[in-house]
């Protein structure tokens, strides 16, 4: 059938987030014609997908994304469509591949004689009122993550206890794989220090840990009166701690280096130690604010004998700061199944 005069075509437009469809048809010969903006799978909008996966694998918010987008007048699909999208592509496909990834990492871990592991926690805020804590196990040898284990707070007793359990779980995953651990590096927590120790695993802690410690003491010594002298020094102290453990191959000699700072910051260069007898820089003539020795035995008292000996009381007085109310405080409590399943999915594929 053919129109026997000029069509004047009904356009009708479709908007789905991103994705735009325009329709044409002719009343009189039925003529139609679409057109997408963008690919479709089944009834799902490609752009729009891609753009969820952006945002999901990047850790963007999707709120602080509709903002933008709201600001740009631009569509953009509603946050229950984002969910969907991970729910049903985004995070199976994730845990699917981790658990591959996983298995390949577990089976030439247990083919080697000693491994050497470092594990830290991650929490969903900060301060001692976290609800979720995530603890990461990496092989260090091939900085490559080995296992990922997610601890909620009210299973453990609290979120002190999340990273000692965390712990546990990684550990017992590797023993049952079958690998051989060499040592573990971790942070200074006390339950996991007592807790390795118990179980005869070496530990040896994170530099970042002990350098973070230091500084942290050094910048408040910095800020006592006649103490401004040590400011100076702090970048040299930082800078030195990690070169005496990217240099040193035992423990004694490990010591020595360190413990040179206390001459070096006195322009004295030779030391008593035979196993790091003298720094090993060239002398030069320089006008540094070199420190008497009676100024370095106070100020370095505090970071020799009580922070290394005995780091209780400092981590007491941590405790006692006190902790700013949650942002999510502010607002309505949302259902406690939906919580843990945007946690829970990322790690367990029996959840997705």
């Amino acid at each position: 059938m053919s129109c026997v005069q000029a069509c004047v075509c009904d356009v009708q437009t479709r908007r789905i987030g991103t994705f735009i469809s325009v329709q044409q048809l002719c009343p009189h010969c039925q003529f139609t014609r679409n057109w997408n903006s963008q690919p479709v799978l089944g009834s799902t909008p490609v752009g729009n997908l891609q753009l969820s996966v952006a945002t999901y694998v990047n850790g963007a918010s999707f709120y602080k994304l509709s903002k933008v987008f709201k600001a740009m007048n631009m569509q953009l699909c509603k946050y229950n469509t984002f969910r969907r999208h991970a729910r049903m592509f985004i995070e199976p496909a994730i845990v699917s591949y981790w658990q591959k990834s996983q298995e390949g990492m577990l089976q030439k871990l247990h083919a080697e004689e000693k491994v050497i592991v470092g594990g830290d926690m991650r929490a969903d805020s900060p301060g001692h009122s976290a609800k979720f804590g995530s603890y990461t196990t990496m092989d260090l040898k091939n900085n490559k993550v080995v296992d990922l284990q997610l601890v909620q707070s009210n299973e453990v007793g609290g979120s002190y206890h999340m990273e000692l359990e965390g712990l546990k779980r990684s550990l017992e995953l590797l023993k049952e794989r079958g690998v051989t651990l060499d040592c573990i590096v971790t942070d200074r927590h006390l339950q996991i220090q007592k807790f390795l120790r118990e179980s005869s695993i070496t530990q040896f802690f994170d530099v970042w840990h002990i350098e973070k410690g230091i500084s942290k003491q050094l910048e408040k010594a910095a800020k006592k009166k006649d103490c401004e002298k040590l400011r100076g020094w702090v970048k040299s102290i930082r800078n030195h701690i990690y070169w005496t453990a990217a240099t040193s191959t035992t423990g004694p000699e490990r010591v020595a280096k360190w413990t040179s700072i206390l001459n070096h910051v006195q322009d004295i260069h030779s030391h008593d130690d035979p196993l790091f007898p003298k720094c090993l820089h060239p002398l030069r003539i320089a006008q540094y604010q070199w420190m008497a020795a009676g100024y370095v035995a106070n100020l370095m008292d505090l970071i020799f004998d009580q922070v290394f000996v005995d780091p209780a009381p400092f981590t007491q007085e941590l405790l006692k700061i006190p902790i700013p109310e949650d942002l999510c405080s502010q607002y309505e409590r949302p259902d406690r199944e939906e919580v843990i399943s945007g946690y829970a999915t990322r790690f367990n594929l029996a959840a997705v």
